[in-house]
């Protein structure tokens, strides 16, 4: 039987922690700068998510949501999780994609270094990240500042902005939360050697500079429920370090991953959007990092980059390198790609031109306004 006529892998049913899931496309969290000034999520964000619970996607992952109101926010019209406005506002989402039968998961976001909203952004160390600050994010733009070391009692705050904003996310109805550390984000500063130059117990040691993201899914686990799912997300490039790699390659990788999984992790997702699954979920040599995280910890493993094209999916999950598959970009103008892949149809092709008007919603609706006109 050729692949022409075999179902996609992708759309077999799958099951994350205790979330039984009806395939294995999942929507990548993607910021879309459409909260109120205040981080509460709109009505108009609920019908944005419900549309890919419509178009058959098993699994939604909700854009990055702030974790506390000092130091956490990342741009401007950012959605918060760190007050019961913030919760009441997700939950209209929640309820919307559980209606059209998707399951949503609500990513946990500390932007720390690469803040471009904070007076005066906090990190793990006082190292200037690379690069310019993102366009259309605002409100600030322009180089990063040095930022202000984390004091212990402002790390311990860190976690416990985390955990609030994951048992708020519980009580909204979201299926569970994923630990963002991944793409230059707070939690990845302490992972990466470059950003952080303290001593022990979170800098030094490869499992000293994991150890607050550990301790973050550990603490979520403790408080939320059995069904809840606290996952992780990782990635080697940054966003502003796009060609970036983890230092020691798959003993590094090793080590990242059984810790994770020793914290109580439900599942990995490695981010790979930047330069695409072929470059950025392998090391330099070219050895499969999801396909360790697989053999290593057991844990379902989410794949991303590219992974719209339906020939790539299918070869990464048949070689065993991949549980699931999460689509970013292409989701936007594929919010129906599962019905798509399941029909034979070949997927739209994404063009930056989408973000013509903005990167948000409203500007999304503007550019789709535009062609049909």
């Amino acid at each position: 039987m050729n692949s022409q006529t075999t179902q996609h892998p992708a759309l077999d049913a799958g099951k994350i922690h205790n979330l039984a899931l009806r395939n294995r496309y999942v929507v990548a969290p993607m910021s879309r700068a459409s909260a109120g000034e205040d981080g509460v999520p709109t009505s108009e964000m609920a019908a944005y998510y419900a549309r890919f619970a419509q178009g058959g996607y098993g699994l939604i992952i909700a854009e990055g949501a702030y974790t506390d109101t000092i130091l956490a926010q990342s741009y401007g019209n950012q959605p918060g999780m760190c007050t019961d406005a913030h919760a009441h506002g997700w939950k209209a989402t929640v309820d919307a994609v559980h209606a059209a039968g998707g399951k949503i998961i609500l990513q946990l976001i500390h932007a720390g270094a690469v803040s471009q909203v904070v007076d005066t952004p906090h990190a793990p160390s006082p190292v200037r990240p690379d690069g310019m600050m993102l366009q259309g994010y605002g409100p600030k733009q322009g180089a990063y500042p040095v930022p202000v070391p984390l004091s212990d009692h402002q790390i311990a705050e860190t976690k416990a902005g985390f955990v609030m904003a994951a048992l708020r996310a519980e009580r909204a109805g979201f299926d569970g939360v994923e630990v963002h550390c991944a793409n230059g984000y707070l939690l990845d500063q302490f992972l990466t050697p470059e950003t952080n130059s303290r001593t022990a117990p979170y800098g030094g040691s490869l499992q000293n500079r994991i150890r607050l993201t550990c301790e973050i899914i550990a603490e979520i686990r403790a408080v939320t429920g059995q069904d809840f799912a606290t996952g992780v997300r990782l990635s080697q490039a940054k966003a502003t370090q796009p060609d970036y790699f983890w230092q020691g390659g798959l003993k590094d990788a090793a080590v990242i991953f059984d810790a994770v999984h020793l914290a109580g992790a439900a599942f990995i997702h490695l981010a790979s959007e930047i330069k695409g699954y072929t470059y950025h979920s392998r090391t330099k040599q070219g050895e499969s990092l999801t396909k360790l995280a697989r053999m290593r910890t057991g844990l379902p493993v989410i794949a991303n980059g590219g992974l719209q094209d339906p020939q790539l999916a299918r070869d990464i999950m048949s070689a065993g390198e991949a549980d699931f598959v999460s689509v970013g970009k292409s989701a936007l103008v594929n919010p129906d790609l599962p019905q798509k892949i399941a029909a034979g149809q070949t997927p739209v092709e994404f063009s930056f031109d989408v973000f013509s008007h903005g990167v948000s919603l409203a500007g999304q609706a503007q550019w789709q306004a535009a062609q049909i006109g």
